[in-house]
């Protein structure tokens, strides 16, 4: 079966599928939920400590099993949506998200817990691929594309904002376990709505899956972003070393059997287009520049400004109401003054944005915070709603669950490789500070550290401790956020070139499509 939505007509303009809307707020419910679980966890992780009483070793595999799973299996799950159904794998990964939330709101004891995010990594992967791939095959009408994609976009950006905002209502009320099972009923009017109103659509001549190819990216992806992590926390030791040197071997052995497949899990030709591949590495670097802000600047409100969870939470949300305005305009705006301006111009602005912030000290006033959050979020938006409409639109539709794939997978690597890089000057910044006679060895590892050895200190002790410890915080901080706006500002420049003359679906001012021949072809 090949799929069920009407095609573009000869000369450009695609019929509408009816209720294409409503499926897409179906669509939305599934990247919300999927960016929440990403961001919640972090917020419960003390309490669910002080119950589960995890290991060092076994707290760090909960938070990052999940991610690491998600960035191993994202492109063999968006080549299966293209092989089974798109809408099949949606569903099917969205009753697997909700039945195994329960298993992590219920886990007893740490291993279970690792488990369990495992498992519900599995579960995600199959969710985001599918869902940008259905709208390529929902929306037909280029216009209408670029908008569903901005509202796919903004629905990810404010999961990310939402998190921490439910996580810290939740958290205050009830038990760690609630914040996995607010998936329940989301996840239920997804399956009921969805099984309803998505058209099914598929590769028409798929081939078989090839299970080699599937265990050669996990092992590969695995590899390299736990390398990356762990040399982030760790420095380089003979593991991560180890890891990092099978994981680049796995991913070269991928590469090499795609080339040689008659139908492969990953066309690698599509790499050979300009487009795509600009679009993908802009993505892959504007993650890894904000990756600094992104993970340490919760630790900033609640640590350094002692916000409590809830108004930590609601401090970032102008991140998420600039990225959803974005969405809604980008693709409007990148016909208007092309592809490569848009882009480009956003993330020169996040980069003077993130620079703004190298002046934060420890009684920064929220405006700064809160004006350069709102700019970081829209120039982010508007790039990463453009660069998904591009990396959509230069594939053909049967492989658009798997174009999909790779852009979640370069944002999941762009992650990893942030936090490391990022991560590693904020930390070797702060472990750096002279703190008072008595200081114990713990309070230099993280400033957590240092807030609960401070609980156990003399006033006066305590008191100095906090205020070396914080200020060196916020030295490292500051660094990362220049570190980053160079990143921004050199991708910027880069997208300026590999975008040249690319444009969506429909055209721009600058550079109007041509009208197609009477047969179709471009």
């Amino acid at each position: 079966m090949t799929s069920t939505l009407p095609s573009a007509d000869p000369n450009g303009s695609a019929r509408r599928s009816p209720g294409r809307w409503l499926a897409l707020a179906v669509l939305v419910l599934a990247v919300l939920l999927v960016a929440v679980d990403a961001t919640v966890l972090g917020l419960a992780t003390p309490y669910l400590s002080e119950d589960l009483k995890p290991s060092g070793t076994q707290l760090l595999w909960i938070g990052d099993v999940y991610s690491f799973v998600i960035a191993g299996l994202l492109v063999s799950m968006g080549s299966l949506g293209d092989r089974i159904g798109r809408k099949r794998i949606l569903l099917l990964g969205a009753t697997a998200f909700g039945a195994l939330s329960v298993l992590n709101a219920y886990a007893t004891t740490p291993e279970l817990m690792i488990s369990a995010r495992a498992l519900l990594g599995v579960a995600g992967a199959t969710l985001m691929p599918a869902t940008l791939a259905l709208i390529r095959n929902l929306f037909h009408d280029p216009r209408e594309r670029s908008l569903a994609i901005g509202v796919w976009g903004a629905a990810s950006s404010a999961g990310m904002a939402i998190g921490p905002i439910v996580g810290g209502f939740l958290l205050e009320r009830f038990w760690w376990g609630s914040v996995f099972l607010i998936n329940l009923p989301v996840m239920a009017v997804l399956v009921l709505v969805g099984s309803r109103l998505l058209p099914e659509s598929r590769n028409p001549d798929p081939g078989p899956w090839d299970l080699v190819s599937v265990l050669l990216s996990l092992v590969g992806m695995v590899g390299v972003v736990y390398a990356i992590k762990e040399a982030a926390a760790h420095g380089v030791a003979w593991d991560a070393f180890a890891a990092g040197l099978l994981g680049a071997a796995a991913l070269y052995g991928f590469v090499r059997r795609q080339r040689t497949l008659p139908v492969p899990l990953l066309d690698m030709r599509l790499f050979r287009s300009r487009g795509f591949s600009g679009a993908v590495l802009s993505d892959l670097l504007t993650i890894l520049g904000l990756s600094g802000l992104v993970f340490f600047l919760s630790q900033y409100l609640q640590l350094v400004q002692e916000r409590p969870p809830l108004e930590a939470g609601l401090a970032e949300l102008p991140a998420a109401v600039g990225a959803v305005a974005a969405g809604l305009i980008a693709g409007r705006a990148a016909r208007r003054f092309s592809v490569r301006a848009v882009v480009s111009g956003g993330l020169a602005t996040v980069g003077l944005a993130l620079a703004a912030l190298t002046v934060v000290d420890q009684t920064t006033g929220y405006p700064l915070l809160g004006i350069a959050l709102l700019v970081v979020g829209f120039g982010a938006g508007i790039s990463f709603t453009v660069t998904a409409d591009v990396i959509l639109t230069a594939v053909p539709e049967e492989q658009a669950g798997a174009a999909s794939a790779v852009s979640e997978t370069a944002y999941e690597l762009g992650t990893a490789l942030g936090i490391a890089l990022l991560g590693s000057v904020v930390t070797g910044v702060y472990r750096d500070f002279t703190g008072p006679v008595g200081t114990p060895e713990a309070a230099h590892e993280s400033l957590g550290g240092a807030v609960e050895a401070a609980g156990h200190l003399p006033a006066g002790t305590a008191t100095a401790l906090l205020d070396a410890a914080r200020q060196s915080f916020v030295d490292g901080l500051g660094l990362a956020a220049g570190a980053g706006a160079a990143v921004l500002l050199a991708t910027a420049v880069a997208a300026w070139f590999l975008l040249r003359e690319q444009e969506l679906d429909g055209g721009t001012a600058d550079h109007p499509r041509r009208p197609p021949a009477k047969d179709g072809a471009r």
